[in-house]
């Protein structure tokens, strides 16, 4: 909200004041679900600080701020970098004594910290009701590992004892943030099934190994990477990798196309629910190399 910092941010000396364009959209009732992106140095610290006080006095007309670490490719020329692990911890702690000042003045917890601060941390992701049941959040990229634990939780309770399959052998792919958590989820399905569960983190050779989420993997680094690998029945990769409208990858390559290159059937998925679809041959989201 510092006008000198948001046109640093930005790289434009000419954009306006934010808070009077988000007082100007409360004057007509709508609201805003704001996000901060913070880069280290930059506006961070009591820059990142001010900035939420400026937004909680705007409270309701901002529902929520989300704190997002910056993602940086190699190809960035701003001379930028992203986070130490120490200043992840310090924006989480400071994250979490500010959710609960806000929660006992507003009722909500306001600011809320992205997935990839813990994943970074390695802390626990907070339950679902730590979102305060705002919409929109899980778009900003909060909760989503959360939900997939949840949603895992369940699938292995009540679907997992009754599985049969004839698939002896799958291969997931994912990005490098994510691989942790979807390997632990992947050695409990292998256990619980007898089913083979390969995870293969992918580097994003493509944009920088500093961006690590599975929404900007590269088809062709995915193809490259598992050219010596020995591969599964079926592989698995992120739904979210092919969300352009023609349901293809960032380097405009399909999911038919990696499947007659690996000459394996390959299978989109977002949750543990997916896989278990895909080894009963229940998956829509399949494509045949033929």
């Amino acid at each position: 909200t510092d006008l000198a910092a948001r046109r640093a941010c930005l790289g434009n000396n000419d954009i306006p004041d934010v808070l009077v364009q988000i007082r100007e959209l409360g004057e007509h009732h709508i609201t805003v679900h704001a996000q901060l992106v913070i880069t280290p140095e930059l506006n961070d610290g009591p820059i990142m600080e001010q900035s939420v006080a400026d937004l909680a006095e705007l409270w309701p007309t901002v529902e929520s701020v989300s704190i997002v670490p910056v993602g940086l490719t190699k190809h960035h020329k701003y001379h930028r970098r992203t986070h130490t692990r120490a200043e992840a911890e310090a924006v989480l702690d400071w994250c979490h004594t500010c959710q609960a000042d806000f929660l006992e003045q507003l009722g909500v917890r306001f600011v809320y910290p992205t997935d990839e601060w813990y994943l970074v941390t390695e802390r626990p992701v907070p339950s679902l009701d730590a979102y305060d049941d705002l919409d929109g959040l899980q778009e900003n990229g909060l909760g989503m590992v959360r939900y997939f634990l949840d949603e895992w939780a369940t699938v292995r309770r009540s679907e997992v004892p009754v599985l049969e399959t004839d698939v002896r052998r799958l291969t997931l792919v994912t990005a490098a943030l994510f691989g942790p958590t979807l390997t632990r989820a992947a050695a409990e399905l292998q256990a619980d099934s007898g089913v083979q569960v390969d995870v293969i983190p992918i580097r994003n050779e493509k944009l920088g190994e500093s961006i690590t989420v599975a929404g900007l993997l590269m088809a062709e680094d995915i193809l490259a990477q598992l050219k010596d690998v020995e591969l599964g029945e079926v592989v698995v990769l992120p739904r979210i990798m092919f969300d352009h409208p023609d349901g293809i990858s960032l380097d405009d390559i399909s999911p038919q196309q990696i499947a007659q290159t690996l000459g394996r059937p390959v299978a989109l998925a977002d949750l543990m629910g997916d896989l278990v679809d895909v080894l009963t041959g229940q998956n829509p989201l399949t494509f045949d190399p033929e």
